[in-house]
């Protein structure tokens, strides 16, 4: 559905993307934040069920500023690089690159913000800084900026049972952006990642997106 097109970005470098089309008008546009393995066939099939949605969907590709062309697997090896690759990326630089990208596709209508993993946490800055409507998946970085109120709405999505997200720091996403909606599910993190059956739980991953689509569709001024 979708096609790689190239993205001028605010520091003048001329990244990746991944961009699916709906059919028909839009509903408006959602820029797409990956997890730290890149734009890989997971994210663009997120992309792809945007579009299916009836928005126009954009996926960055942020690691572009470092080393091209990255999709990463679910192994130690794509863990380590991962990490290694968005420590070298500052989330202010990806923020920067959601502004680009959400400019590319403005004509769609008005644009929301989705990301998961570190993603989820670009999500929420995109949301404190450019005033983007963002839905935030698993951010287990988010801790850092709790205390700065977004300009615009932002949702949680947290798996219960998520090491690297204990309850605690959930409770802080409640007790300090109290404005905000924060959703639990039992199960781990990265439960929306179909891709990897010892991370995907079906019935989580299924409320949270049509969650997800009723924000959007609020948000961004659609029928449901």
């Amino acid at each position: 559905m979708g096609q790689s097109i190239s993205l001028n970005t605010t520091r003048l470098h001329c990244i990746g993307a991944y961009l699916a089309q709906p059919t028909g008008k839009p509903r408006g546009g959602i820029v797409v934040v990956q997890e730290i393995f890149g734009v890989n066939a997971h994210m663009r099939a997120v992309t792809d069920r945007f579009a299916e949605a009836g928005y126009t969907a954009i996926a960055p590709c942020f690691f572009d500023h470092v080393e091209s062309g990255v999709e990463l697997d679910y192994d130690e090896a794509g863990f380590t690089r991962g990490r290694t690759l968005v420590s070298e990326v500052d989330i202010e630089l990806a923020v920067d690159d959601v502004a680009s990208a959400a400019e590319a596709i403005a004509s769609a209508g008005r644009i929301g913000v989705v990301g998961f993993c570190w993603g989820g946490t670009v999500a929420l800055r995109s949301a404190q800084r450019l005033g983007l409507p963002a839905v935030s998946y698993y951010g287990a970085r988010n801790r850092a900026y709790l205390d700065e109120t977004p300009k615009a709405p932002v949702i949680f999505h947290f798996g219960e049972h998520d090491p690297s997200i204990p309850p605690e720091i959930v409770q802080q996403h409640r007790e300090k952006l109290p404005q905000m909606t924060v959703y639990t599910y039992p199960a781990g993190h990265a439960f929306n990642r179909d891709v990897d059956p010892h991370a995907y739980d079906a019935p989580s991953a299924t409320l949270a997106w049509q969650r997800t689509l009723d924000f959007f569709a609020r948000e961004l001024g659609a029928t449901p």
